[in-house]
């Protein structure tokens, strides 16, 4: 097959990435196009950057270019800056001894481009291109494309015993491009699946982040499941805990709340999903978002069903919306705004019957999501710093030295002018801690 231009690439990018090509092989070496590029001009896909490759040694290209990076230079790898864009261009190599289960003990430099599509890991990531838009594709991964298959390029359990990083990466393609994945690649993957234990856990976890992230994340999950890839994992995930019903509204969240629907679908307490995250290198951002999300989840139910014991034993099958109120006032003090965004999102990409709660506890837990985003508008009033009186001007006004009394008499404030029980004024805050002080 012929690609005469670019299409789904940056026109510049294309530009200045056909200058390289251009460069190399007017001094005399092979050069190519290589690998995800080529791939996702096949297949219609946005291209975010091109990997090259070429019979010239690494030293070779540095003589060639004015502004070179040495990134992976050991390997045969160099980033050219061409035009402003990063272009790594690898020398032709055969890569062996794989002692880590990731990366080459040895690396070998060759002339010719088809022992270097040798090594790589899929038929599809396995086509090069020259300036002309000529493929070289010796493992037939065009037709596997247009058969949307993946397909490792020679025995499937040799490439994962390389890589075992490459099990991951397979059922990522399969996922996000909506490919089977061939016979034999499979059971590869499954006969090789305890190298994953090689993989340091970063690694891991970027995979499964652009797999969740693309359009059909729970096809990935359900080839996880199948294969049982994540019980081989350095920190594995309690796969077996999985709910898969709850899963079914993935697609309509965003990426980091599709994390989160899915430790709550493992059943996972907030302190188990806190070690668990840590051990998988989350960013302490992400982790605590959703950690706080999972302890909004508990206490919300906690609080819904006890409200709805208490009114039903009361009220006989009567809703307290005000009890539920100062209930979301209290997480929102507690957890933010933020969180109780995420809540609500999560909320609604839930199935009813998930919490297995009694009915009447269930409509608690509803109408408090129904109820949420006007109570959260009303609420003026969710951070200490949002009052109208500092500590300074507390202590000041009751005439006694700083301690604990003051960060609890500050909590009662806070939540008393939140609920809308007093103002939000110098004045009327002073009342109400005096009148707290004196009751105490």
């Amino acid at each position: 097959m012929k690609i005469n231009t670019w299409q789904y690439a940056d026109p510049e990018m294309a530009l200045h990435g056909k200058e390289v090509i251009h460069i190399l092989t007017t001094a005399g070496y092979e050069a190519y196009w290589v690998g995800g590029c080529v791939r996702d001009e096949l297949l219609g896909r946005a291209i975010h950057d091109m990997d090259m490759t070429t019979s010239a040694e690494p030293e070779q290209v540095i003589a060639l270019f004015p502004h070179v990076i040495p990134t992976g230079i050991q390997h045969g790898t160099v980033t050219v800056m061409q035009g402003g864009h990063p272009f790594e261009v690898t020398t032709f190599r055969t890569e062996s001894g794989y002692a880590d289960h990731r990366r080459p003990a040895e690396v070998a430099f060759v002339k010719d481009i088809r022992e270097d599509l040798m090594r790589r890991d899929f038929t599809m990531n396995a086509i090069a291109m020259n300036e002309h838009g000529e493929t070289v594709d010796p493992f037939g991964g065009e037709v596997d494309l247009r058969a949307a298959i993946v397909r490792c390029v020679g025995r499937a359990e040799e490439r994962f015993e390389e890589d075992g990083l490459r099990m991951l990466r397979c059922i990522r393609f399969a996922s996000v491009f909506r490919f089977r994945i061939a016979y034999n690649t499979w059971k590869g993957m499954i006969r090789r699946k305890e190298g994953l234990r090689y993989i340091a856990m970063e690694r891991v976890r970027v995979e499964l982040e652009k797999m969740l992230a693309g359009p059909d994340p729970l096809r990935g999950l359900e080839l996880l499941g199948r294969s049982g890839l994540l019980a081989c994992t350095k920190v594995p995930v309690p796969w077996e805990q999985c709910e898969t019903r709850a899963l079914s509204g993935m697609v309509q969240l965003p990426e980091e709340l599709r994390w989160g629907l899915l430790l709550l679908s493992c059943r996972l307490t907030s302190e188990a999903a806190d070690e668990l995250l840590r051990a998988w290198t989350f960013s302490n951002g992400v982790r605590l978002r959703l950690v706080h999300l999972l302890e909004w989840e508990r206490v919300l139910t906690d609080s819904a069903v006890s409200i709805a014991d208490s009114s039903t034993s009361v009220e006989g099958e009567g809703i307290n919306d005000e009890a539920l109120r100062r209930s979301w006032i209290r997480l929102l003090i507690k957890w933010g705004r933020d969180i109780s965004s995420d809540w609500l999102q999560l909320y609604k990409s839930l199935p009813a019957s998930f919490r297995g709660l009694p009915p009447q506890s269930e409509k608690h837990v509803a109408r408090m999501a129904e109820l949420a985003e006007a109570w959260t508008k009303q609420t003026a009033v969710v951070r200490i710093k949002d009052l109208n009186i500092t500590g300074n001007e507390l202590v000041q006004a009751m005439n006694r030295p700083g301690g604990p009394w003051l960060g609890q008499t500050m909590e009662r404030l806070l939540l008393a002018a939140a609920c809308g029980d007093i103002p939000n004024e110098l004045e009327a805050l002073l009342q109400e801690a005096k009148r707290v002080m004196s009751s105490e």
